[in-house]
């Protein structure tokens, strides 16, 4: 993959890349009308695959929290166009990296010393990119190690990245931009976090320690002292990321096992330690052969609140909604019912969450769950059409949901994407009774 030597650090860099790439698309576009009226010929697929090979190019050189957008759309599916989920999913960990001299650099700035004054050995070309840093080998005193190098003034264009992208996801969802606001400052606070490797060390010690007693999984541990703001050095963990796991078609008992590991892993997170590891994408796990994750990246965590919490849970019981006066309190007060609401809107929305809320649901109150069935997540996809095209969603013109709910249902989202990936039957309902029992 060819690499980068320069990188799209100043506000007027970086909108003058979307304004060029709002051209490419424009041309795109005149070209295929051209075609149709001159041939007759109206291929929607090629044009989309031409759009996201444009967009994903230009959000790759500019990296940053809009690479990291792009991401975390391709891990919803039905959201987007399937050329643009395929696309942008390169972004998990094969986005084009930073060239030699700009990590030199950046050690420079951080160390004053180049990598190869501080290990013994170190690999010139990264061996993954994603789309906050990129990551390299190293080797000190005989130990293998991951190195991973943040990109040079992402966290300083965050902000401006985002109101860039306001309008795009204002449009998509159909959300007024006042509503927006409200949500987008959840996103902004989380990807601020994880640009602070500092921060992202002391998490990833306290959550690795807290979960040592889990069996089947395996954390790197962290050097302080070969870390600083920018650069954060761990063990190197073998294994494979999922699609090329995948490749080496393991048996269900191996699938089943890991689905299990990565289960019992969140379900733990979530309800014993009430802060989650947000970001559960292929990219961020390697699997081994006998069924052992590694987890090595601890960036995007999300705590949760004991107030948000309860209610979240609460909303997801079963039949929760034959309790019309409680279903609705819960509705009000996580605000996807809004006290400007008219009668008819309260009760069309109802219906809807009654759909939604127990299809999300449907796994904690299983004894266990096959997340093979394609039947299931069909009619997970099929929401997003719900969205898209119910009327009276498409009017509301108003963004629904408590923010802290927007990375606690991505971390479900993509917790059930791998599980489905995997084929993975799993004992589901393990700390669901507990919750009820004790603390709701």
């Amino acid at each position: 993959m060819k690499e980068q030597d320069k990188i799209y650090s100043s506000r007027s860099q970086r909108t003058g890349k979307f304004i060029s790439t709002g051209a490419k698309i424009g041309r795109n576009y005149l070209k295929h009308y051209s075609k149709k009226l001159i041939s007759g010929e109206d291929n929607q697929e090629e044009l989309q695959e031409r759009n996201a090979e444009d967009v994903y190019d230009a959000l790759s050189n500019l990296k940053g929290s809009a690479l990291k957008v792009a991401q975390m759309l391709s891990m919803d599916q039905g959201l987007l166009p399937q050329a643009y989920t395929t696309k942008f999913a390169q972004a998990q960990y094969s986005a084009p990296p930073l060239s030699y001299p700009l990590v030199v650099k950046t050690f420079q700035q951080h160390f004053q010393k180049a990598p190869s004054e501080i290990f013994d050995e170190f690999s010139r070309n990264s061996v993954a990119a994603a789309s906050i840093g990129q990551v390299h080998k190293a080797k000190l005193d005989g130990k293998n190690l991951a190195i991973k190098i943040q990109y040079p003034g992402v966290a300083n264009s965050i902000h401006s990245d985002l109101k860039m992208v306001r309008p795009v996801v204002g449009a998509m969802f159909n959300i007024s931009q006042t509503e927006i606001s409200h949500y987008l400052s959840e996103v902004e606070e989380r990807l601020l976090e994880e640009t602070d490797y500092q921060l992202e060390l002391k998490r990833s010690r306290e959550i690795t320690e807290a979960c040592a007693h889990m069996e089947g999984l395996e954390f790197p541990r962290y050097y302080e002292e070969l870390s600083s703001p920018k650069v954060l050095t761990m063990d190197w963990l073998d294994g494979h990321h999922l699609d090329k796991f995948l490749a080496l078609n393991p048996s269900q008992e191996i699938r089943n096992k890991i689905g299990q590991v990565i289960w019992d892993f969140y379900d733990f997170q979530i309800h014993n330690l009430q802060q989650v590891h947000a970001d559960p994408h292929p990219g961020n796990f390697l699997f081994q052969e006998d069924g052992t994750v590694g987890v090595i990246d601890f960036g995007c965590i999300k705590e949760l609140q004991e107030d948000f919490y309860r209610k979240y849970f609460q909303i997801m019981k079963p039949a929760i909604s034959d309790d019309e006066e409680e279903f609705s309190d819960l509705l009000y007060q996580l605000e996807f019912l809004l006290k400007s609401d008219k009668t008819e809107e309260v009760s069309h929305f109802k219906e809807i969450y009654k759909e939604v809320l127990e299809l999300l649901g449907r796994p904690f109150f299983s004894e266990t769950f096959d997340f093979s069935d394609k039947s299931y997540f069909e009619k997970i996809y099929a929401m997003s059409d719900i969205f898209k095209n119910d009327k009276m969603v498409k009017n509301a013109k108003a963004g629904r949901g408590p923010k802290d709910a927007i990375y606690l249902n991505r971390t479900y989202f993509g917790l059930y994407s791998m599980l489905h990936s995997l084929g993975a039957k799993v004992i589901t309902n393990s700390a669901v009774d507990a919750l009820f029992t004790e603390k709701v």
